[in-house]
C-alpha cells in the first residue's frame, strides 16, 4: 500500500533521497546535469527548493537513470531503491546446483536464514540424516577429495545445520521411503545392512530432535511436490537437477511456504508417529 504524505514532505524527501543517491554515485551536480541535459542551477535548485514542487516527471525519470535507482523511490512511493530490472534480477536467480553433500550455496543459505523455520522437500531422502556409509553409496563418484575428507567435511556443515537455532520441517513422498526400505529404484544395489542401519538412524533422529525437526510423509497419489527449500520469509529455492532456481520476492516466498503447509496438513504419517513407521519398516535383502 502507498503510503499517503503531505506534498512538502514529499518535496522534502525527494531532496534527500535525490542527494543521497548522487552520494552514494559520488557524482556532482555539474555531472548530473550533464546526463540529463539541464543547466547545474536546475540541480542545485532540486536539492535547495524549501517548497512543497515537485520537478516534471521527465527531471524525476531522467535523474534516477541517471543514478540508478527508481523514480518511485525518489518520490517516496517505494522503500525499495533499485530500479525495476534490478529488483527482478534480485528477485529470481540461477545458481548451479553441484553433485555434492552439502554445497556452498546451500550452505550459505542456511546460515542466511539461521533462527527460521526451514521447511524443505528433499529429492530424495535427508542428506543431513544419513549415515555415512549411505552417502559413501551415494555420492562417491562426485567427492572430489578422498572419501574420508569429504564425508569430515560435510559431517561439519550437516553438524552446523542440526544444531542451528532453525525449526526444520522436511515432508517427504511415503513412497520414497518404501522403495529405499525395499531396495527397489534409485536405491537398487544398496546393500540391506546399509538399508537396515540407515532406517534405525531415521528413527533415533526423529526422535531425538522432534520436536525442533519435524518429519512428514504425504501421499504423492494425492499430492506432488518439485524438490524445494523454504528458507524462513527470506527464500525460496526449487531444485532443477543442475540448477537452483532461487525467488526472493514475497509473494513467491508466500506461494511455496502454502504449498509446503498444504503437504504437512495432508500427511498421511505426521511428525508425531515418523519414528514408530520407520521403526516398522522392513527391509528386503
Amino acid at each position: 500500500m502507498i503510503e499517503i504524505i503531505d506534498k512538502r514532505l514529499r518535496a522534502d524527501r525527494f531532496r534527500q533521497r535525490l542527494a543521497t543517491a548522487m552520494q552514494d554515485r559520488a557524482m556532482t551536480q555539474a555531472a548530473l546535469a550533464r546526463h540529463i541535459g539541464v543547466d547545474r542551477s536546475t540541480i542545485s535548485q532540486l536539492l535547495k527548493d524549501s517548497g512543497a514542487r515537485l520537478p516534471n516527471a521527465q527531471v524525476v525519470g531522467e535523474c534516477a537513470a541517471a543514478l540508478g535507482v527508481s523514480a518511485d523511490w525518489l518520490l517516496s512511493l517505494t522503500d525499495r531503491p533499485e530500479n525495476t530490472a534490478d529488483i527482478l534480477a534480485n528477485a529470481l536467480t540461477v545458481t548451479k546446483a553441484p553433485r555434492a553433500l552439502v554445497d556452498e550455496q546451500i550452505f550459505a543459505w542456511h546460515k542466511e536464514a539461521a533462527g527460521y523455520k526451514i521447511r524443505h522437500v528433499p529429492a530424495g531422502l535427508p542428506d543431513m540424516l544419513k549415515i555415512d556409509e549411505m552417502l559413501v553409496w551415494e555420492y562417491s563418484a562426485h567427492l572430489g577429495r578422498t572419501t574420508e575428507q569429504a564425508i569430515n567435511a560435510s559431517r561439519d556443515r550437516l553438524d552446523w545445520m542440526r544444531s542451528s537455532p532453525s525449526d526444520y520441517e522436511i515432508a517427504l513422498p511415503r513412497h520414497e521411503l518404501a522403495a529405499f526400505a525395499r531396495g527397489e529404484g534409485y536405491y537398487t544395489g544398496l546393500p540391506e545392512e546399509i538399508r537396515t542401519r540407515q532406517l534405525a538412524h531415521f528413527a533415533t533422529l526423529s526422535a531425538q530432535l522432534y520436536p525442533r525437526m519435524r518429519l512428514y510423509l504425504f501421499d504423492a497419489h494425492r499430492l506432488f511436490s518439485s524438490p524445494i527449500t523454504v528458507f524462513g520469509p527470506l527464500l525460496a529455492v526449487l531444485y532443477l537437477g543442475r540448477n537452483y532456481l532461487a525467488f526472493r520476492d514475497t509473494e513467491r516466498v508466500t506461494s511455496f511456504t502454502e504449498h509446503f503447509d498444504d503437504l504437512v496438513r495432508q500427511a498421511d504419517i505426521p511428525a508425531r508417529q515418523f519414528a514408530d513407521h520407520v521403526s516398522a519398516l522392513k527391509t528386503d535383502g
